[in-house]
């Protein structure tokens, strides 16, 4: 029999950044709230240091800050009648575990979403008309548009001490930055990071081609900064450690030096560790959740009574537990029918390395996570589609995020893939070769969705989530015509070789991609095509709320984490200043 604890106001299922977003603004307003979270707590003083920190074998290879398969994992195909098998090793995407969750190991590229994003099924059917969209992919509008979510990019953005230049600010255009973005009530909090040499070479190419580069907004801060928390940074020193690795110099915006400290320092909160939720638990007559059942660090199971539950688990948890929980419909691929695992999106990604004389240096060791030079020019809502078949968009960008030892060999087309020729070369393509990366969206199709496999299960007896995933025809399309024009951006940068990264006829959860996977609890305006309302609340138990990227209804051609932040301000202040007070489904059914 479960032990049952102490009731609370709130229970949160995870401890990392939107749990501490929720966690911080719940308690200040007095309720009590307790957050579970897998794994450990980790500091940046001591977990985070030098030299230990800088150990990418660990770090990077073994992935010491992430879930561990063996514990709990998903399985995965590309199609429905394939048969699933588990992923036993971490590959395609990286999820976190332990105080700070994803937020700890990110590379702090901070994007906004264009407003086009949010409205695409009826910008779409406006602009291109309404057969424009095959049947087969179930794009959807979020409920909520870009005017509603500024404010709340805004905050979200001072508490990371972002930095860039504005592009588009209150509705004028800004030279230096990004002019496609949509209008910014504000700057950016701090000043650009320093440019690298090879976003210059890629500046002086773009802007050649006739395109508009700018530097990649960031949250590896730029000089001493205090957020609005009392939160202190200081700058980035470009060590290259970002992208799996915390940060050692409080320069990066991890929770644990932007948020979760505010949230700890007050008596109403409570960091529970080592606590693995197994469901969601709720009362059938009277729709409402009642707490969440977990494993202790001492293996017991444990009743956890709240007043209100809200997900903030890593994307495809979320709905898989509430898949585990019986908590609304599951989507079903053959009849269309059903919401919780519906629009499960990933990101499409390729690229091209540009290979340069040797005494072209690069200095690709002196990096950083959101040290990059892009250009928007073709992502969705930044060029006509009409004649090309597809919908969405990727941006253009020469990052210089990592030249660490174990991952960074670029080597051109035709090289020995081992031995002495392939050592030679690396070590005379090292330090003169820039990439780019093509950073695309994924378009929700209806046979791509998040379900139960009940083959497999975790360590505690629970049906593994499974994910059906292959890149739609829209998105090979698009990533077809975007990478081509990363091509023709390479060829005018003056290398003396080009590789060309296409995309792949399909995806593998084997190479690592990246870790913004989206969908499978998706917002919108109509419970039978969404699983959460406008404001993140179920439309099932309207004291369950869910948070993070699994809302999103297709993901655009951009890094998730400013839009995660902003939605989660945008849920926490409703969830205060109208739910609380009066319990209730905040839109009408």
């Amino acid at each position: 029999m479960a032990i049952r604890m102490k009731p609370v106001d709130v229970a949160l299922v995870g401890g990392g950044a939107t749990a501490a977003i929720l966690g911080k603004e719940l308690a200040e307003e007095g309720y009590s709230v307790v957050a579970l979270e897998r794994g450990r707590m980790r500091q940046t003083i001591p977990d985070f240091q030098s030299p230990y920190m800088h150990d990418e074998l660990k770090y990077s290879v073994r992935h010491g800050l992430m879930q561990d398969p063996s514990v709990q994992t998903i399985t995965f195909r590309n199609v429905i009648g394939q048969k699933a098998l588990p992923m036993r090793q971490l590959g395609s995407f990286l999820p976190g575990t332990g105080a700070g969750g994803a937020m700890v190991h990110w590379n702090g590229q901070t994007w906004r979403f264009q407003p086009e994003s949010f409205v695409l099924r009826s910008w779409v059917e406006e602009r291109y008309g309404k057969d424009f969209l095959p049947a087969d992919l179930t794009i959807q509008d979020w409920g909520i548009t870009y005017e509603e979510l500024e404010p709340y990019y805004m905050f979200f953005e001072k508490i990371c001490g972002t930095s860039g230049i504005a592009g588009n600010l209150n509705g004028k255009i800004q030279e230096g930055g990004n002019p496609f973005e949509g209008p910014r009530s504000e700057p950016y909090p701090n000043p650009p990071m320093k440019q690298a040499y090879a976003g210059h070479l890629f500046a002086n190419a773009t802007s050649g081609l006739g395109y508009h580069p700018f530097p990649v907004p960031s949250s590896n801060v730029t000089r001493h900064y205090t957020n609005p928390y009392g939160a202190k940074f200081q700058p980035c020193m470009y060590c290259g450690f970002c992208e799996t690795y915390g940060c050692e110099h409080f320069a990066k915006a991890s929770p644990q030096v932007a948020i979760l400290p505010f949230a700890m320092a007050n008596e109403n909160f409570e960091l529970r560790l080592q606590s693995y939720v197994l469901r969601v638990e709720w009362d059938r007559g009277s729709k409402r959740a009642t707490g969440v059942t977990y494993i202790d660090a001492r293996g017991r199971e444990v009743f956890q009574p709240a007043e209100l539950v809200a997900l903030c688990a890593f994307a495809h948890h979320n709905v898989v537990l509430m898949l585990n929980s019986g908590i609304g419909a599951p989507y079903d691929p053959v009849t269309g029918e059903g919401t919780v695992g519906r629009n499960y999106t990933y990101q499409t990604m390729s690229g091209a390395s540009v290979f340069y004389a040797p005494d072209v240096r690069l200095n690709p060791f002196m990096g950083a996570g959101a040290l990059g030079t892009a250009i928007d020019d073709f992502n969705t809502g930044s060029f006509d589609h009409s004649e090309l078949g597809f919908i969405g968009g990727a941006y253009i960008a020469a990052y210089t995020t990592t030249g660490r030892p174990i991952h960074r060999h670029p080597v051109p087309d035709g090289t020995a893939r081992w031995g002495v020729a392939w050592k030679k070369a690396v070590q005379r393509h090292y330090n003169s070769t820039a990439t780019l990366t093509v950073h695309g969206s994924s378009m929700p199709h209806r046979g791509n969705y998040i379900g139960l496999d009940r083959t497999y299960t975790d360590a505690f007896g629970q049906p593994l989530g499974m994910i059906t995933f292959d890149f739609p025809h829209n998105d090979r399309l698009m990533s077809r015509y975007v990478t081509s024009r990363a091509w023709e951006i390479a060829r005018a940068m003056g290398g003396q070789q080009i590789s060309v990264n296409w995309l792949d006829d399909h995806y593998s959860i084997v190479p690592y991609q990246t870790t913004h996977n989206t969908g499978g609890a998706i917002m919108g305006t109509n419970p039978t095509r969404s699983v959460v309302n406008k404001f993140l609340q179920s439309w099932d138990l309207h004291n369950l709320w869910v948070m993070g990227s699994s809302v999103f209804p297709q993901n655009a051609g951009y890094n998730p984490t400013d839009t995660v932040g902003a939605l989660a301000y945008w849920a926490v202040e409703h969830m205060i200043n109208d739910y609380l007070k009066n319990p209730r489904p905040l839109v009408p059914t």
